[in-house]
């Protein structure tokens, strides 16, 4: 064996020996990991679960609504708040405690709030200007004129008048829907303070005007005013009085009962609403203060 020939078996990981040196790393004989190619194939996107299918939807029934609505209608509070009080076990439906979400109602059904009975209206205050020749009454003969036929065209709501005012009597008549604001303006024993313009036949005697002031008895019955007076800058048979009540025949018997007869009577004033800017025979809504003060009075 030559020299040269020895010399290649002495050399490690020559090719007499199989092949090139293996590499290794610190981690020991683990095999390296590779970066993926650019070009590799991307993985499939994982399927959609398939979709549930939606139940049917319950048919809408124009003659129900559900029970927050009904509520929220009727102007007591919102749906939210509804929810609150229907949960808390506050509204009952035909006498019946109602604590189901999403409750659906008659039209036709009692609902009770906190123990008062709503309506599904919107509550809705309109102010009528009344002029001379319609009647608040509903037993008037057919074709006569009524105060309803003035304010039809307002509101789709079934509107009341709030007190009763004979064909010859004008000015301030309320409508709504608010059954409790036409009760408290109703009852004889009632807060609010009205102004009537009555015109006389003759001028009214200064004694007669201070035994108005300090109060008639009619028919057995003590009738109190809260202030009488002339209206300045008028003859003395036009009179400015001050009276809690809302029943005007109560103005007209005043005066008839000291032998004047009564020639007009103008409701200038209501609970706190005047006529200002309002033409005999126009009606307007009122603001949302207008409905505070209203249900303050």
């Amino acid at each position: 064996m030559s020299r040269h020939q020895e010399s290649d078996k002495s050399r490690p990981g020559s090719a007499r020996q199989g092949g090139y040196k293996k590499t290794s790393n610190s981690r020991g004989n683990a095999p390296v990991r590779k970066a993926p190619s650019k070009f590799a194939a991307k993985p499939e996107a994982p399927k959609e679960a398939p979709k549930a299918t939606k139940s049917p939807k319950r048919p809408s029934n124009p003659d129900e609504i559900r029970l927050n609505r009904y509520i929220s209608n009727s102007g007591m509070c919102s749906r939210r708040d509804a929810d609150i009080y229907i949960q808390s076990g506050n509204v009952k439906v035909n006498g019946v405690v109602i604590t189901e979400m999403g409750y659906r109602v008659k039209l036709t059904d009692t609902v009770q709030f906190d123990g008062v009975t709503i309506t599904p209206e919107k509550k809705e205050y309109i102010v009528l200007n009344k002029p001379k020749n319609f009647s608040t009454a509903g037993d008037d003969a057919p074709g006569s004129a009524n105060v309803l036929d003035l304010v039809r065209n307002a509101s789709k709501a079934n509107l009341l008048p709030v007190g009763r005012m004979d064909k010859t009597t004008t000015g301030l008549l309320l409508f709504t829907n608010d059954t409790e604001i036409v009760q408290k303006f109703t009852v004889p024993n009632q807060r609010s303070s009205k102004v009537y313009q009555v015109s006389l036949d003759k001028n009214l005697k200064f004694e007669d005007l201070e035994r108005v002031q300090k109060g008639l008895i009619i028919d057995d019955h003590k009738v109190f005013v809260e202030e009488i007076t002339y209206i300045e800058d008028q003859p003395k048979s036009e009179i400015g009085i001050k009276m809690k009540t809302s029943n005007v025949k109560v103005v007209r018997k005043i005066f008839e009962y000291l032998k004047y007869d009564v020639l007009k009577v103008d409701r200038v004033t209501f609970a706190g609403l005047t006529k200002k800017n309002l033409p005999r025979g126009d009606w307007r809504f009122l603001t949302e203060q207008e409905i505070i003060n209203l249900k303050n009075a």
